[in-house]
């Protein structure tokens, strides 16, 4: 038998997908909106839909309750039988709000926003979720620091002597009776990530997903955050954990994987530029506004910064006369690191399809 009761879920506009497959009084208005955000991936999002409802039995239909703040979140629990939350928290008092609760679904790996024992005791079942997206983002910040360190974005399609010649690099041959030809073009500068040093600002999901496989390059990674993860965990990642300054001084990458707000707001501004490492490198796939943008472009005129890559941007749409794209070690991309689309739909449908199976059980 179908169980009944709303499911309450944490509004981030990914989460509002599962607003849109299971609860017939979504607004037409957001359902075509959605359609639109997901159509050069999934021309067919209706189909998407019909094909998700197909694989969740007696969850469709359903009412959604979003909710954005931990008041709404507590006023929305009595009567429902899922959550679903990303940041907001859930302990005991949620719980007794909750008291039909039969699951809790995080919406990424690991549940530290949820009480997990609180949830234990009350028989409710925790679901987790290893994010595609996320991936994907850690994907893309390996190749940003792979594009800056082999030259990628200066390099590419740039095999003629006159193409080289163009951005400084004057061909001169080797002497091929004794040499070797690699890199005949003479390409100063490349580097390698092996026995790199890696600092990581912020070991959530995304940032645990980037020092993954930044250890698959054999980089040596350091980490800082507000709370020290366990030393299992530290171990699982092969990260250590150092203060701020300690991670700037001795990085050759530094990573800042921070979330948006007046928090986090020029987080690595001229105090963290002067701390940096000579010559070291920022990769920026968190959010723009965590670098302020007068010091970096300090940075980046002075020599000090090594070299740079952001996404998202600083605007969206980007300007043809950014100032930014005046440098030759600069990297800027449009806002895909999570890409493709299919990530979150992939994602949303195994959660919705998660909750199906624990719910009848």
């Amino acid at each position: 038998m179908p169980v009944e009761g709303a499911l309450v879920v944490e509004d981030d506009r990914f989460l509002r997908v599962v607003g849109i497959v299971l609860d017939p009084g979504t607004s037409r208005e957001r359902i075509g909106a959605y359609a639109d955000f997901f159509a050069h991936d999934e021309p067919d999002f209706g189909g998407y839909c019909q094909r998700v409802r197909a694989q969740v039995g007696g969850l469709f239909p359903r009412e959604v309750r979003l909710v954005e703040t931990q008041d709404e979140l507590r006023a929305a629990l009595p009567g429902s039988c899922a959550l679903v939350v990303e940041s907001l928290r859930v302990g005991r008092d949620e719980l007794v709000a909750g008291s039909a609760l039969r699951v809790v679904q995080k919406f990424g790996l690991k549940p530290r926003n949820i009480d997990t024992a609180a949830c234990a005791d009350r028989g409710i079942k925790v679901l987790t979720l290893r994010r595609r997206a996320n991936i994907a983002c850690a994907e893309l910040a390996i190749a940003l620091m792979l594009t800056l360190a082999k030259k990628l974005h200066r390099l590419a399609g740039r095999t003629s002597v006159d193409d080289l010649s163009a951005i400084g690099y004057a061909y001169k041959p080797f002497d091929r009776r004794h040499t070797p030809n690699s890199n005949w073009a003479r390409i100063s500068g490349l580097r390698t990530l092996n026995r790199a040093t890696l600092g990581i600002i912020g070991l959530g999901e995304i940032g645990r997903e980037i020092a993954i496989r930044a250890a698959a390059f054999g980089m040596r990674i350091l980490y800082c955050q507000r709370t020290r993860l366990p030393a299992a965990e530290e171990h699982e990642l092969h990260a250590t954990y150092v203060p701020l300054e300690t991670l700037l001084a001795q990085s050759d990458w530094v990573v800042p994987q921070l979330p948006g707000g007046p928090a986090t707001r020029a987080f690595i501004g001229r105090a963290q530029f002067a701390q940096m490492k000579p010559g070291a490198f920022l990769v920026n796939i968190a959010r723009a506004d965590v670098v302020d943008r007068s010091a970096l472009i300090e940075a980046l005129r002075s020599g000090r910064l090594g070299g740079f890559a952001l996404d998202p941007l600083y605007e969206a749409p980007g300007r043809r006369d950014d100032e930014l794209l005046g440098f030759d070690n600069v990297v800027l991309s449009p806002h895909i690191a999570a890409q493709p689309r299919f990530n979150a739909l992939e994602d949303l449908a195994e959660l919705m399809q998660g909750l199906s199976r624990e719910l009848a059980a």
